[in-house]
């Protein structure tokens, strides 16, 4: 049989062995009154467990190795944190173990133990050729509330894995929540293509001093445009010319460095999608926005949207993609799935950092009722996982299967999954 160590401690976790007349290699009768608790740190790989050995009840740790031979390999014969091992669990024993102390450690064999079906639908799972996910045929049979359930746990994993970056942001900004905010808010603006010179462009530009101009909006839209290296062409329109003065002075003032031009891409964008659109939405949001952070830890469900509803963007864009580029007629506010967008990376991810910062469930809570009001993204993971029947209709649930996918199923930890193990567990 070929399987690793973390198949062996689901065998054991879940007392998916033939469980009939156990005994020890010394021959002692064993019985299992508890496996104990996985342990994912450092130590025996379960603690806490209780096994009776003849008419001996122990308590303490158990260990698990494909060979017994792993005890010395790993060192555990001089290493204290083991002393309290009571027994050693292995699929086939080639030398006796001992602790530190030189006592021998109980050792149960489980070879011949492992039902076959068992052993193949693992082996089907891990080690077949690559498919969309290792469990695609047989995720069909798993009740959908235990899939549900799972997403749940999967969904917090995504928004804890996420708070990391917005975390680490927090501590550069000496705890300031509204930098960090204003810095995640414009780099979400860049929607992953712009997201690097939208982000530069929000460290470049400080939003304090932003705040010093809230009342002329061509004060705000001159920074932005200034600042994003958009202002340094012989421009011809008026409205140009205008930021580009204004901005001259206020550049000289807060001795500002604007980013480089070049690192704005157009190319392959609808032109509502261009930056310099990007760009005059988020110098809107800005100048027609007072303490936008507030409002986003208020905001509940479908009202967040609000935020967004009345941003009006400089009459110029209405007909205009670029500088001194003339269009057809067309509004430029923001569309809906471009707010959706906004809300699910920005929003949704703030209440949920702050809340656990916090130690508030009430903006956790916030965060998990905007998912469930926010639709199900489009993309070719959620697509996939509908043909195998696994459906989807809100943000709540989209956001877990990409995190699904990404975590365990490319890295095929259907040992760690609650869906793999209970796909493993049908057998029995």
């Amino acid at each position: 049989m070929l399987f690793t160590e973390d198949f062996l401690q689901y065998i054991w976790k879940f007392r998916l062995f033939d469980m009939n007349d156990l005994k020890t290699t010394d021959g002692e009768p064993l019985q299992i009154i508890s496996p104990g608790l996985q342990n994912t740190n450092a130590g025996p790989d379960f603690q806490d467990a209780k096994i009776q050995i003849g008419d001996t009840l122990w308590a303490g740790n158990a260990e698990i190795h494909l060979s017994s031979s792993g005890w010395k390999e790993h060192g555990h014969q001089t290493d204290g944190a083991y002393n309290n091992v009571i027994l050693h669990v292995v699929y086939r024993d080639d030398e006796p173990v001992y602790r530190m102390d030189g006592a021998k450690v109980p050792t149960l064999i489980l070879f011949n133990r492992i039902s076959p079906e068992l052993y193949a639908r693992y082996h089907h799972l891990i080690f077949d050729p690559k498919q969309f996910i290792p469990c695609e045929a047989q995720i069909g049979l798993v009740d959908n509330l235990l899939i549900q359930n799972w997403l749940t746990r999967v969904l917090i994993e995504r928004l804890q894995n996420r708070s990391i970056a917005l975390t680490n942001a927090l501590q550069i900004n000496r705890g300031d929540w509204e930098e960090t905010f204003y810095q995640f808010l414009a780099a979400n603006f860049g929607f992953k293509i712009n997201a690097l010179p939208f982000e530069l462009l929000a460290k470049s530009l400080p939003q304090n001093i932003l705040a010093k101009h809230k009342n002329d909006p061509m004060q705000i839209e001159a920074l932005i445009f200034g600042q994003a290296g958009f202002l340094t062409d012989d421009l011809q329109d008026e409205y140009p010319r205008k930021l580009q003065q204004e901005y001259n002075f206020l550049q000289k003032k807060f001795k500002l460095k604007p980013i480089e031009k070049h690192l704005w891409k157009f190319l392959r964008l609808r032109p509502s999608n261009f930056p310099t659109i990007r760009l005059a939405q988020f110098a809107a949001l800005i100048a027609q926005s007072n303490h936008l952070l507030s409002k986003v830890l208020e905001t509940q469900g479908k009202d967040a949207h609000k935020l967004f509803d009345d941003i009006k963007v400089n009459p110029y864009w209405d007909n205009h993609y670029q500088f001194d580029k003339p269009s057809a007629t067309i509004s430029k506010q923001m569309g809906k799935s471009s707010v959706n967008v906004l809300l699910l990376n920005t929003l949704a991810l703030f209440l949920f950092t702050y809340g656990n910062h916090h130690q508030s469930e009430r903006y956790v809570n916030r965060c998990l009722k905007l998912l469930e009001y926010l639709p199900v993204e489009k993309n070719s993971i959620i697509d996939n996982f509908a043909l195998l029947g696994v459906k989807v209709k809100t943000a709540y649930e989209s956001q877990a299967l990409l995190e699904l996918k990404k975590t365990y199923c490319d890295n095929k930890k259907c040992l760690q999954c609650g869906v793999g193990i209970k796909i493993l567990k049908l057998v029995q």
